[in-house]
């Protein structure tokens, strides 16, 4: 038994190929239009691969609105560690390059809407987003976490047509 057990560390251990997040790549993936090649309204929904061995079971997923004509990229994402730190779940900024790595974890695009019917529905997000009911709470299970987050807005702008994958883990929460 003890074995088996020494087995399944090494193996844990071995396949969490970004032991230090401060070390992980952030590097964008090539996947967005860069604001100066695209003067369309852009909303995309991104989710990679949670950090480490949660990877294994749960992403995290992100928002990015671009505005028509804008030269930049929102962003939003909710992250545990601002509540730990007294700050609201909902993290936002500014960025040409949404589609960045999650700490070593390349994006997938889930969702992806551009010009007129991108521009109808961004005051919807950014309203939704205002009403978020969990802003100051997040717990990896069962939620509210950034799956939830992500989950409320589609649920709030059901326009979007938005489909989340079985490891988002939290999703579930929002309903």
């Amino acid at each position: 038994m003890r074995y088996w057990n020494i087995i399944c560390v090494v193996i844990l251990l071995s396949a969490c190929t970004n032991s230090n997040w401060r070390t992980a790549s952030r590097e964008p993936a090539g996947i967005a239009t860069l604001p100066s090649e695209d003067s369309r309204a852009i909303i995309e929904f991104y989710a990679a691969d949670a950090f480490s061995w949660r990877g294994w079971f749960a992403v995290h997923p992100w928002i990015a609105i671009k505005e028509k004509k804008a030269t930049e990229y929102r962003v939003y994402e909710v992250i545990g560690w601002q509540v730990r730190q007294g700050k609201p779940a909902i993290r936002q900024y500014k960025t040409t390059t949404p589609d960045r790595y999650w700490y070593g974890s390349k994006p997938k695009l889930l969702l992806s809407i551009k010009g007129d019917k991108a521009s109808k529905l961004i005051p919807k997000i950014q309203a939704a987003i205002a009403r978020y009911p969990w802003l100051n709470e997040y717990s990896i299970f069962p939620g509210p976490n950034s799956n939830t987050f992500v989950a409320w807005i589609g649920l709030q702008v059901p326009e979007l047509e938005l489909e989340l994958p079985l490891s988002a883990i939290g999703s579930g929460y929002a309903d």
